[in-house]
């Protein structure tokens, strides 16, 4: 559902309303399938950590009940049926997947090296808004002029608006698993962060909803867009009083309850359209 509500959003933008049942299908099950994908290589990167944290020491990577070969070809199983659905779009949009997947094979070894290797995992989770354009406006070369032209800058600044929410949310995560990861010698926004997570949380839910206001302006008009942005913000407030003790299960709760966050302004944008 992370991935899904701002992929369609974008999706609902760049066609100008409700997109047909076809782009609506593809990246439906294209964003449930990737993230499955994504799940597999994770799991078999992290399976001598996850171990020895307490909320993944069941994962079956981890335990042996699923083998590392059969993780993998799992999840190369999953990502090719993603990209015989991208097949039946455009060629600019299949050279954006390409993009797509090395940035997704890339998030599980950031962990290793990135201070903040959510701002890695931000950019993985959102780039269904530059395929989503690509899609609507590509054609079917290949061309670097023709790839480049497919996505608007309106895609990137939704992009980096929507980098902001996966900061959010995804402190909140790293912050559950802060004391393990500490032990690890894991890098997470929620140990580099330290004190400063609470407001840096904060900030970035400000930021990600501010940018998506001021770019849809002139897109998603009307009251039903500017009630949702309404919502969210009593959301946000919402989340810092589940968080603010730092405790383990108010944390947890507040990442699993982001996706209605993204439902609601995904509800005022298609909703918006419909109205017009």
């Amino acid at each position: 559902m992370l991935l899904l509500w701002p992929t369609l959003s974008a999706l609902w933008i760049a066609a100008g309303g409700f997109p047909g049942w076809h782009l609506l299908a593809v990246f439906a099950l294209g964003t449930i399938l990737m993230r499955s994908a994504g799940c597999c290589i994770n799991d078999v990167a992290d399976r001598d950590f996850d171990r020895h944290v307490k909320r993944t020491a069941s994962r079956p990577v981890t335990t042996g009940a699923v083998s590392v070969p059969e993780a993998l070809a799992l999840g190369a199983v999953l990502a090719l049926l993603a990209f015989a659905l991208v097949l039946t779009t455009n060629a600019t949009t299949i050279a954006w997947s390409f993009a797509a997947l090395a940035i997704t094979l890339t998030y599980p070894f950031a962990k290793r090296w990135v201070s903040m290797p959510q701002a890695v995992l931000g950019v993985a989770f959102s780039f269904g808004i530059p395929m989503a354009f690509s899609t609507v406006h590509g054609s079917d070369s290949f061309s670097l002029a023709a790839v480049q032209s497919s996505v608007p800058l309106l895609a990137w600044v939704l992009l980096l608006g929507n980098l902001f929410w996966v900061l959010a949310y995804d402190t909140e995560y790293a912050m559950v698993d802060r004391d393990d990861d500490l032990r690890l010698g894991m890098k997470t926004s929620a140990i580099t962060l330290g004190r400063l997570d609470l407001p840096v949380i904060l900030l970035c839910y400000l930021l990600y909803i501010v940018i998506w206001d001021v770019a849809l302006m002139q897109y998603a008009q009307g009251a039903l867009f500017y009630i949702a942005v309404t919502l969210a913000f009593g959301q946000v407030a919402w989340h810092y009083s589940l968080i603010r003790s730092r405790s383990r299960e108010g944390c947890f709760k507040a990442f699993r309850l982001n996706h209605w966050l993204g439902f609601t302004l995904f509800v005022g944008i298609a909703g918006s359209y419909a109205l017009k």
